[in-house]
């Protein structure tokens, strides 16, 4: 008896008679809108309060207002203009001077606090940590006037101390003090923040690291140096980007201050207050748009350069 062998279907190859397979969408197509979806209302709100300032910004710098012919197109001249412009250099080197002293002397404020509140040593952590912090949320329009009450040379506490000593022994708005007086009050305001950062560090660092230490009988400032510092790394970094920012966006004390010192502060003593004089006193809104893109161009290459600097440590 002879057997017929069927022929074989090849795998995957539909039948005359099935009913044709419908293809399945793709999840990575749905997986992307859902993202979008879910992103838009972000980028909506940072095309329209960060994109679009910055854009018409750069569409202001490239125009000026001349006597004849009214606004018109000029190129990079404004540019051009601000390089050889000695007001705003003025500003730009005292700023840059403020932020190599102040920036220093305010993280390593804040890191011994944030270590001293993290050691084991210190009684009464949590009343600390809040009074270092307060002055943070004291309005920075509220503490620069509180220390411009302050540094008065006719009523304050300073002008108490001179009549107590019999003469002029200190001077907070002299031209020689100023930027440190002004630095001392930035510090006072900012310790408590940048504090807060490296706590929240210290906070999350395994303890296996503490207890190998001491297995190892290392001390206290060995476990400070090989163990705390090298983990806030990171949080120095973000920390330093942020007072960056902050100082080459320095306005509101001088710009309070002035009021108490105008022979001292002048409307070009940082490039903030020379592009808000020239937009809202000068009526140079060009002009005052060019200092405004330099100046966050110059923020963005350093605070980049940190960051990049910083990453590369903490890969090491």
């Amino acid at each position: 008896m002879t057997t017929t062998s069927l022929p074989t279907r090849p795998r995957g190859a539909a039948a005359a008679g099935d009913p044709p397979k419908r293809r399945r969408p793709r999840r990575g197509n749905r997986s992307e809108w859902k993202g979008l979806a879910f992103t838009a209302p972000f980028l909506v709100v940072f095309l329209l309060v960060f994109i679009a300032p910055v854009a018409y910004s750069i569409y202001l710098s490239l125009f000026r207002e001349q006597l004849v012919g009214g606004n018109g197109f000029v190129g990079l001249e404004n540019y051009a203009q601000l390089l050889g412009d000695p007001q705003f250099w003025d500003g730009f080197v005292r700023v840059l001077v403020f932020l190599l002293i102040q920036v220093p002397v305010m993280l390593v404020i804040a890191l011994a606090a944030a270590l001293a509140i993290d050691s084991a040593r210190l009684h009464a952590t949590g009343f600390f940590r809040i009074a270092i912090f307060l002055p943070y949320a004291v309005p920075a329009v509220v503490a620069v006037l509180m220390w411009g009450f302050i540094y008065g040379d006719q009523f304050g506490l300073v002008a108490n101390l001179n009549d107590y000593f019999g003469g002029t022994v200190f001077e907070p708005f002299a031209r020689d003090w100023i930027l440190a007086s002004i630095g001392n009050i930035v510090t006072w305001e900012f310790v408590g923040y940048n504090m807060l950062i490296f706590y929240s560090a210290l906070r999350v660092i395994p303890t296996d690291l503490y207890e190998a230490a001491e297995l190892d009988g290392a001390g206290a400032f060995r476990v400070v140096t090989a163990i705390k510092i090298p983990a806030l790394r990171g949080a120095i970094v973000i920390a330093t980007i942020f007072s960056i920012i902050g100082s080459f966006q320095l306005f509101n004390e001088p710009n309070i201050l002035r009021t108490l010192a105008p022979n001292i502060i002048t409307t070009f003593f940082t490039p903030n207050m020379y592009a808000y004089n020239l937009s809202f006193a000068g009526q140079q809104y060009n002009y005052s748009a060019t200092v405004a893109i330099v100046m966050g161009v110059i923020t963005a290459v350093i605070a980049y350069v940190v960051q990049l600097r910083g990453s590369r440590k903490e890969e090491r």
